[in-house]
């Protein structure tokens, strides 16, 4: 059988019934916006090795761009997208309309609201409100497929934690299924955006990387010596990479080491994150700080 496409809320039902039981096939689901690359499609890949079934969704959620961003010219290629996903592997794709998710339309219905120590830090500082756009789509589109499992990219680690405490919080039954950044053979994170980037601005991106890697081996080694996160070292080399990136023609909005559970910047710190803008394109990375970042 080939690729099923589902655009109306009955037939996806249908479908999904049909795969519901408690002996029959696992069902996983791949959230997307669409504009597929390589890096969405090693999170089909991954979903294929842990269940039965695996279903895409494609919408660009209108809720989760703020109103000077890039809605409006954020690339929309269903039929590439459709075409990827069939080859593949893929079983089903979830095409709802606006209506559909949002039938009070996106500012009049209910939504959920993320809890500020996880939403107003480091993306969200810089995007009010992004997160709870990205909850109460993630929120209708559990409901709506209840698939098994779900898989999205560690690149997006603060959606990430996120979700993992929606599902938490609201008792979803859903299991939340990570995969590490898939990035270019240079090092730049995988993303439907870097095409925003000209020819000179996506030979300078990988630098963001880079500086993240060499961050992360210096946090690594402060910590072997039993320096606390809160000490001055950690905060010159903040200051250092903040300063490279803006001789690389890079704007950053945020360098941060914090907790990679909690987001704190107290405690544990075990991953450094970042987003710098390049030109129109804004980049964001993260790096997990470990002995291993010392060889």
């Amino acid at each position: 059988m080939g690729l099923e496409v589902f655009e109306r809320l009955e037939d996806l039902r249908r479908w999904r019934a049909a795969t519901d039981s408690s002996t029959g096939p696992s069902t996983v689901l791949v959230p997307t916006m669409g504009n597929l690359h390589t890096g969405h499609l090693a999170l089909i890949e991954h979903a294929r090795s842990i269940g039965d079934r695996v279903i895409a969704s494609i919408f660009v959620n209108p809720t989760q761009f703020g109103p000077n961003e890039d809605y409006q010219r954020y690339p929309r290629t269903p039929a590439e997208d459709l075409d990827r996903l069939q080859r593949a592997g893929c079983d089903a794709v979830w095409m709802p309309d606006e209506e559909t998710m949002y039938p009070a339309g996106p500012a009049g219905g209910f939504g959920v609201h993320v809890p500020a120590a996880l939403a107003d830090c480091l993306c969200g500082a810089h995007r009010p409100g992004h997160f709870d756009g990205v909850a109460s789509v993630v929120m209708r589109l559990f409901w709506q497929v209840r698939p098994d499992h779900a898989v999205f990219g560690e690149k997006d680690w603060q959606q990430l934690v996120i979700i993992r405490a929606l599902v938490r919080e609201f008792s979803i039954p859903v299991a939340i299924e990570s995969l590490p950044t898939v990035r270019e053979p240079d090092g730049l994170a995988m993303s439907s955006r870097n095409r925003y980037l000209d020819e000179n601005q996506r030979a300078r991106a990988p630098e963001l990387y880079r500086m993240l890697r060499e961050a992360a081996r210096q946090a690594a080694e402060l910590q072997q010596e039993g320096v606390p996160p809160e000490a001055g070292t950690f905060e010159a080399i903040r200051r250092s990479v903040w300063m490279r990136l803006k001789a690389s023609g890079f704007e950053p909005e945020y360098f941060e080491f914090r907790d990679q559970e909690t987001l704190a910047l107290e405690g544990q710190v075990d991953r450094v994150f970042a987003a710098a803008r390049l030109g129109t394109a804004r980049l964001i990375d993260n790096v997990a700080i470990s002995r291993q970042n010392c060889r």
